[in-house]
């Protein structure tokens, strides 16, 4: 359930929201449809005459269904004001939750996620350049498998994105954050592609991300945006230029 569990909490949250969680409920909860019929489905038009506010409970209703809607109360007490600081990117609080902190600061506040985690997921560069000043693991691994680069990448956060490959001390320790993988087989660059993320892609690809590298799935990163997008040309054409 990693994506939809984490994005499901952005629901009405840029830069992601409901088209992207419809394209993946299309990619793992139809898994008996074909191809093209997940390509159809991903990333439906707005339908006529409803607005944003009855699409968004509309959206919701949808995921309910599918069982991907859950109470989020599993937060420790000692945790809570770090948790909250951390999604909210109130950096100020972050200090003051940091300082007052008795536990880890890579213990999972929510979900299996750190402090890192959500800060990346919701894309609060200066919390997160708050956590690694303060220490934060960031190739600390959710309940899913995914590091805090996995999140960034979803969510197209370029700075973070740039900021936590930095934070890496060689070539071999970004190798190893590129080809990190989470519980369905996606690496950064799948989460990128999946929300056609052209700046991150790029990045990751400078990076020496693997353009052709398969989930559980079967799909490449080059195989998750859309049709006659920019963002699958660009994993299109990285994936011809690479050597026979």
């Amino acid at each position: 359930m990693s994506h939809v569990s984490k994005l499901r909490k952005k629901l009405n949250s840029p830069p992601l929201g409901s088209a992207l969680l419809r394209k993946l409920c299309a990619e793992r909860i139809c898994g008996g449809g074909t191809v093209e019929k997940k390509q159809s489905m991903a990333v439906p038009g707005r339908r006529n005459g409803m607005n944003d506010d009855e699409e968004d409970l509309d959206d919701h209703a949808l995921f309910e269904e599918e069982g991907l809607v859950e109470d989020y109360t599993d937060t420790p007490p000692h945790l809570r004001d770090l948790s909250a600081a951390a999604q909210v990117g109130d950096v100020n609080a972050l200090r003051l939750a940091l300082d007052n902190l008795t536990g880890s600061i890579d213990e999972p506040v929510e979900d299996g996620d750190t402090a890192l985690h959500l800060t990346c997921l919701y894309g609060h560069l200066a919390c997160v350049q708050l956590l690694l000043e303060r220490g934060a693991n960031i190739e600390a691994k959710d309940e899913d498998g995914a590091i805090p680069l996995h999140d960034a990448c979803a969510g197209g956060f370029t700075e973070i994105v740039q900021l936590l490959l930095n934070r890496a001390n060689n070539a071999e320790h970004i190798k190893i954050m590129l080809e990190s993988v989470d519980s369905e087989g996606d690496t950064p660059l799948h989460h990128a592609a999946r929300g056609e993320h052209v700046d991150v892609i790029r990045l990751l690809l400078s990076n020496g991300a693997s353009s052709t590298k398969e989930n559980l799935y079967g799909k490449t990163p080059a195989d998750l945006p859309d049709q006659n997008t920019d963002a699958r040309s660009l994993l299109h054409a990285a994936v011809h230029a690479m050597p026979c």
